[in-house]
């Protein structure tokens, strides 16, 4: 059997340093990658530029069985799929046998999050440092009141910083949040955020009556920067700044994962994913759904703690 797929390859290779200005190091990744699936199916007296979907289903099922992470059998198909277009293109077959191929489905990576330890360190070292006197007690006033409010709602930072300040005038243990597509959610406030965000605003109206011809911000947490209030950025930064004086490793902490650490520790002390959703303000309960490791974790402590065939197992012989 006479194999033309390496002039074929070959030929595809110059298409796409010549006309697509792809880098050497791109090159050689195809390459090696064409030259994989050639190989493989050579073994299955298969010609590449002859090969079926099923003869490419079965190159992709066994990249699988060799424990090829899932990214790098994308990246694969990613490159079978651009030289079968060029043989198509090209004339040199009638079919695009990868149009039919399934992408290998990527894990989902679990989302990062804080051990209740930790955000009660982080917690206690915020209230701490806003009780202390100084020249400076409205900034940390105000990162009290914005620890404590994303604790205890699991708001997007971008919700949070940009709070209008009529927050201060709600009265109750719920706050009304407008999220994406100006949709709002009602969530419940803990009575720690309660008393941060009361004495942040305190203090505010005392440095706004103190300033002579201020004006009174729209926002929650003003700035004098384009937005009108708290960049993001700002917040994170001085988040991994407490973070570190709470000898918390800063690398870890963001205020997304603080949004991760909300949900997590609703789920691990037995609330409904339902629920979640709607406090997290996710319009798809699919979204909530990378929280499932939290519960079934729950359910495994559940049927070691409770299951009576479980107990005997503990017992000693």
């Amino acid at each position: 059997m006479t194999d033309r797929s390496a002039s074929r390859i070959e030929a595809f290779l110059e298409m796409m340093s010549a006309e697509r200005g792809a880098a050497a190091n791109t090159l050689s990744s195809y390459e090696r990658d064409l030259e994989d699936a050639r190989s493989f199916l050579l073994q299955r007296q298969v010609q590449m530029t002859e090969a079926t979907a099923d003869d490419l289903r079965a190159y992709l099922g066994n990249l699988a069985r060799q424990g090829l992470k899932a990214s790098s059998q994308a990246r694969r198909l990613s490159a079978l799929r651009q030289f079968y277009k060029f043989l198509y293109a090209e004339g040199l077959r009638g079919d695009d046998p990868t149009g039919i191929l399934d992408a290998p489905k990527k894990e989902r990576s679990l989302p990062k999050t804080l051990s209740v330890d930790d955000v009660t360190r982080l917690l206690a070292l915020a209230e701490e440092e806003a009780r202390a006197a100084g020249a400076d007690r409205l900034p940390r006033l105000r990162m009290h009141a914005l620890v404590e409010l994303l604790y205890a709602t699991g708001m997007r930072v971008s919700e949070l910083v940009s709070l209008p300040a009529t927050v201060l005038s709600q009265d109750g243990r719920f706050l009304v949040i407008k999220g994406k597509g100006n949709k709002e959610r009602l969530v419940p406030l803990s009575r720690t955020a309660v008393t941060a965000l009361q004495a942040y605003g305190a203090a505010l109206a005392d440095h706004v009556a103190a300033q002579e011809d201020a004006e009174e911000s729209p926002y929650l947490f003003p700035s004098a920067g384009k937005q009108g209030y708290l960049p993001r950025q700002v917040f994170a930064r001085d988040l991994k700044a407490l973070a570190s004086r709470a000898g918390i490793r800063a690398a870890t902490l963001s205020p997304h994962v603080l949004r991760h650490a909300f949900a997590s520790h609703l789920l691990q002390n037995g609330a409904d994913l339902r629920a979640v959703q709607e406090l997290l303000g996710h319009s798809d309960i699919a979204t909530t759904q990378i929280y499932t490791h939290v519960l079934e974790e729950r359910l495994h402590r559940l049927v070691q703690d409770h299951h009576p065939l479980a107990k005997q197992a503990k017992k000693p012989d």
